[in-house]
């Protein structure tokens, strides 16, 4: 069987190595732009775009392709990346003494022994975040790590020290929801 990650995510091909071994990375060149308005429905079709894409251009062999999609919600609304400074230091002045949502969906296309499916789920996991001061929001900022990540935080990096608690799938918060995605896979006879 040939595994392909669609994906450009270096902790999302790291989390992958937690359930299957060897695999291709191939990165989807469409557009990251959703119809739906929900978090969880958000995840769920651009994982959907990335791993059919992908699919689609592998038409000879037996393949699994796995898309996945991460959004960091608050109150219903999807915070992305920060578009700058100010914009990473707006997200974590909403996130700081609150509860926030991560949402990741994941998308399997595959064709084995001449069949084709799919199967698409979505992980939801509460991450609550310690009250923090201007200053720490500042410092924490200005080490860049908030650039290029959903919510502006890696809950692997530097922002631990502000997660107060996780409710559910810690890999889920990083981008890949490692024990839904084995259960998944394993249910489908894909491992």
């Amino acid at each position: 069987m040939r595994y392909i990650l669609a994906s450009g995510s270096p902790r999302r091909k790291e989390l992958l190595g937690k359930v299957i071994d060897n695999y291709e990375i191939l990165i989807p060149e469409g557009e990251e732009i959703a119809d739906s308005k929900e978090p969880d429905k958000i995840v769920m079709e651009l994982s959907f775009r990335k791993a059919s894409e992908i699919f689609h251009k592998i038409l000879t062999e037996d393949v699994v392709v796995i898309g996945a999609d991460t959004v960091v919600s608050y109150n219903q609304k999807v915070l992305g990346k920060p578009s700058d400074k100010k914009d990473a230091k707006d997200m974590i002045g909403q996130l700081q003494g609150n509860t926030h949502q991560v949402y990741t969906g994941v998308t399997l296309f595959f064709r084995k022994d001449g069949k084709e499916d799919h199967v698409t789920f979505c992980e939801e996991t509460n991450v609550d975040v310690v009250k923090m001061t201007d200053e720490e929001i500042d410092a924490y900022v200005a080490t860049n790590e908030p650039d290029d990540k959903a919510g502006a935080y890696g809950v692997q990096g530097l922002f631990a020290r502000y997660i107060s608690g996780i409710k559910g799938d810690y890999y889920n918060v990083v981008g890949l929801p490692v024990a839904r995605l084995y259960t998944e896979m394993k249910g489908k006879d894909l491992l």
